[in-house]
Parts: structure tokens; C-alpha cells; sequence
């Protein structure tokens, strides 16, 4: 399961960026997406997604299947 940033939410604070070990968060201007391709829940790397632990505002969150 990938997750997705809710927009509406986000700071643009760019932290989640930072952490993902797939390079699957990229960003336009100050709109963060995540690429549901690349994005591994950070399997293989980390215990839980990176994101969702340093994300203040909690909008990176598991894509509903």
C-alpha cells in the first residue's frame, strides 16, 4: 500500500522529502506528491513509512485500496 500527502494539509515543510529512502516524494513549488510506483512503505529500509513519523501536520497518510 503507497500513501499520498493531503495537499490541504501539508506545511511544505519538506521533511518527508528528507527521509524516504525511494526518492517517491518530490515536490512543485510548495505542492509535495508521493509517486505510488516508487513508494515501498519504506519495506526493506525502516519499520514504518518515514514520512508519516516526521510529517507535523499528518498529512502523509496510506492510500485508501
Amino acid at each position: 500500500m503507497a500513501h499520498m500527502i493531503i495537499t490541504d494539509t501539508c506545511t511544505a515543510c519538506g521533511s518527508c522529502e528528507d527521509v524516504c529512502p525511494n526518492k517517491a516524494i518530490g515536490h512543485k513549488g510548495k505542492v509535495f506528491s508521493i509517486n505510488p510506483k516508487k513508494c515501498k512503505d519504506c519495506v526493506g529500509s525502516f519499520d514504518e513509512p518515514q514520512c508519516v513519523d516526521v510529517c507535523p501536520s499528518g498529512s502523509c497518510v496510506p492510500v485508501a485500496a
